[in-house]
C-alpha cells in the first residue's frame, strides 16, 4: 500500500488471505458467442463466487483485517445487495455482527439473503436519502468500522483477485487477451482488475461497460474529472446505480482505464439470456453488461481475444424470466 493506494503486492495477498475462502472461479469459452462477438471471448463466472458476485472477495479482505475489538463492535456497509450479501458473508465468517443499508426496492433476493447470512437490514429510500449518511450514523452510534463498497484500497485489492485469477488462467489456457471488459459501478473491481491485468499483461486495454443514463465512469475519463449522473436516471442494472465514480477509484481508473463502453438495458438482457442459453450461468442485468458490449457490437471483438468479466447472478425470478422470454434477438 502505498499513500493509500493498493499496489499490485496487496492484490497477491489478498489472493493468499481469501483462499480456502473465496471460490477461484471459472474462464468459460464458447464457440457460439465467439461467432456472435466475431472474437474470442474469455469468460470469469463470479455467478458462481460465494454469494453469487466478486464482492465477498473483497468484503472479507477488508473484514478480515479487523481487529478483535472492531470485529466485536460490528460494521456497517450501504448496498443495493451484492455488497451487502458479500459483507454479511465475510462479518458471519469472522464473527462480527453487520448492519447493511440497503434502498427499499433492491431485488428480494439480495434482500432476503443478505438477511439469512445474519445481518440487519435498514431500508432507504436511493432517489430521496442519502445512504452513506444513514450508515455514518449508525455507524458512529454503535462504534462500528464502515466497509465502503468502492472506495477503500483493501477492498479494491480484493477485487482485483479476479483479474489475477484471470490472467493466471489465461496464460494457462495458452492465450493472451488483448482487452478487457469490466462491469462498473463505483469502480472498485475495474480498479482492481486493471491494477492487476496490466502488471502482468502491460499492454491489455481495460474497459469499464457501465449501463445507460449510468454512464458516469465513461463521462469522467472523457473529460479527466468526476462527473455525476443525473438523479432521474434509471435501469434494471441494480448493481451499477452508484451516483459517481469513486474519489479513489477514479484516481486509479483514470491512470489505467481506455475508453468507456455504454449498453442498454434491452441489450444487458439479451447478454442475459445468451449467457444463460451458451455457458449455462445466471447473469444479473448489472453483471451481464460487459458479455452485452461485446455481443452487441459496441466494441470490436474481431481477431482479438476479449476478457469479459460477468461480475454477478442474484437476479429477481421474474427479471430473470423476463430476459429470457424477451423478444429482442
Amino acid at each position: 500500500m502505498r499513500d493509500g493506494f493498493p499496489e499490485i503486492d496487496d492484490v497477491i495477498d489478498a489472493a493468499r488471505r481469501i483462499a480456502g475462502h473465496a471460490v477461484v472461479t471459472p474462464l468459460l469459452r464458447s464457440d457460439a458467442l465467439d461467432g456472435i462477438a466475431g472474437g474470442q471471448l474469455l469468460i470469469k463466472a463470479e455467478p458462481l463466487q460465494r454469494t453469487g458476485s466478486f464482492k465477498f472477495r473483497g468484503a472479507f479482505n477488508r473484514i478480515s483485517r479487523l481487529s478483535d475489538a472492531e470485529i466485536k463492535s460490528g460494521v456497517v456497509a450501504w448496498s443495493s445487495g451484492n455488497h451487502a450479501q458479500g459483507v454479511a458473508a465475510a462479518a458471519a465468517l469472522v464473527g462480527s455482527p453487520a448492519t447493511i443499508v440497503m434502498p427499499s426496492d433492491a431485488p428480494t433476493p439480495k434482500v432476503e439473503n443478505t438477511s439469512a447470512l445474519g445481518a440487519k437490514i435498514v431500508s432507504y429510500d436511493r432517489y430521496a436519502e442519502s445512504r452513506e449518511q444513514i450508515g455514518t450514523a449508525i455507524a458512529k452510534e454503535q462504534g462500528a468500522t464502515i466497509v465502503r463498497p468502492y472506495d477503500d484500497p483493501w477492498i479494491i485489492a480484493g477485487q482485483g483477485t479476479v483479474g489475477l485469477e484471470s490472467a493466471a488462467q489465461a496464460a494457462a489456457l495458452g492465450t493472451v487477451p488483448n482487452q478487457a471488459l469490466v462491469p462498473c459501478g463505483g469502480g472498485g473491481l475495474i480498479a482492481g482488475c486493471a491494477l492487476a491485468l496490466k502488471d502482468h499483461l502491460p499492454e491489455i486495454a481495460v474497459h469499464p461497460v457501465e449501463p445507460a443514463g449510468f454512464d458516469d465512469t465513461t463521462r469522467s475519463l472523457a473529460c479527466g474529472a468526476r462527473q455525476a449522473n443525473d438523479p432521474d436516471a434509471r435501469s434494471i442494472c441494480d448493481a451499477l446505480l452508484a451516483p459517481e465514480p469513486g474519489e479513489l477509484t477514479f484516481a486509479m481508473n483514470r491512470e489505467r482505464l481506455s475508453p468507456g463502453l455504454v449498453v442498454s438495458d434491452a441489450e444487458a438482457e439479451t447478454a442475459m439470456r445468451l449467457a444463460f442459453r451458451h455457458l449455462k450461468i445466471v447473469a444479473e442485468p448489472g453483471g451481464a453488461v460487459a458479455l452485452a458490449a461485446a455481443l452487441s457490437g459496441r466494441i470490436s471483438c474481431a481477431d482479438k481475444t476479449t476478457l469479459i468479466v460477468i461480475s454477478g447472478g442474484n437476479v429477481a425470478p421474474q427479471q430473470f424470466e423476463h430476459a429470457l422470454d424477451s423478444d429482442v434477438p
